[in-house]
């Protein structure tokens, strides 16, 4: 009897990867959000495969996603870095994401980092702030397993957001020296942005941040056995979203999105580092 069609998938790539070196076990896997890229330049000795090379590999056509796969070692520790995402709005399909997460599991599954860029709801908590995602809300009416044929499908989702996890990136941020804001995580679909009434119904459901992606590569890495974390790294105030008195009310666009995220790139990487420094 042949593999599911996405088993084959995932075991294609993770063979190709393989046979080019990129084979692990690493410490840490971690996927960069918009504007995030940089943070592969922290690499040491790095072997990086565009995603187009690599068999069944999502494209990835946002700016500001280099579309890249990077080995290479950071605090002396050999880590898997995907620079760069696919988007359920771009392919219309909410396991876009399922072959690169699945190659995680097939090289020897070490926990998974998920960053993005996102609108914060949190007051204090602006642009270029960092927030460790401790939940999430799917507002997207999507789901990355539909059509899986095994019981799998059926998930649980406490705990989804690993609190080992958690708790080494709050110990990382503070030897870092780095404010580390918490909160939950509210997934539209996009990519047009979110308007003012439907930040105001996040709000009033427990949403502390939003943003188009994360949510279904959690479902997935929770679908493949893996331990998975995410943070966000806050490029604006959401649509409408009053902070504060002198902090106006915002209104993101999408440069500005990749502005604020390369400039708070190095706060990324040096949490990283001092996450891949101690225990996880």
């Amino acid at each position: 009897m042949s593999a599911p069609p996405s088993e084959a998938r995932v075991a294609e790539a993770a063979a190709f990867l393989r046979a080019r070196g990129l084979a692990g076990p690493f410490a840490l896997a971690l996927v960069t959000g918009t504007g995030l890229g940089p943070v592969a330049e922290r690499l040491e000795n790095p072997v990086a495969l565009p995603y187009a090379e690599i068999p069944h590999f999502p494209a990835s056509g946002v700016s500001g996603h280099a579309g890249r796969l990077v080995a290479g070692r950071l605090a002396g520790k050999p880590v898997l870095l995907f620079q760069g995402r696919a988007h359920p709005y771009e392919h219309g399909d909410a396991a876009a994401m399922r072959v690169p997460v699945g190659v995680v599991a097939a090289l020897g599954a070490p926990p998974l980092l998920l960053t993005n860029a996102a609108g914060s709801l949190i007051p204090g908590a602006g642009p270029g702030s960092l927030a460790l995602i401790t939940d999430h809300i799917n507002l997207s009416g999507m789901n990355p397993l539909y059509g899986e044929p095994s019981d799998a499908r059926f998930v649980p989702m406490v705990d989804a957001y690993d609190p080992a996890l958690r708790a080494a990136s709050r110990a990382a941020a503070a030897a870092s020296g780095i404010a580390l804001h918490e909160g939950v995580y509210a997934w539209f679909s996009g990519p047009s942005f979110e308007t003012p009434a439907e930040i105001r119904m996040a709000r009033t459901l427990g949403a502390d941040l939003v943003g188009m992606s994360t949510v279904p590569e959690v479902i997935l890495a929770r679908f493949f056995g893996l331990r998975v974390a995410a943070l966000s790294l806050v490029t604006n105030y959401a649509a409408g979203f009053e902070a504060g008195p002198g902090a106006g009310i915002g209104a993101p666009h999408h440069a500005e999105t990749k502005r604020v995220a390369a400039q708070a790139a190095d706060d990324v990487g040096r949490l990283v580092a001092a996450l891949l420094a101690g225990p996880l």
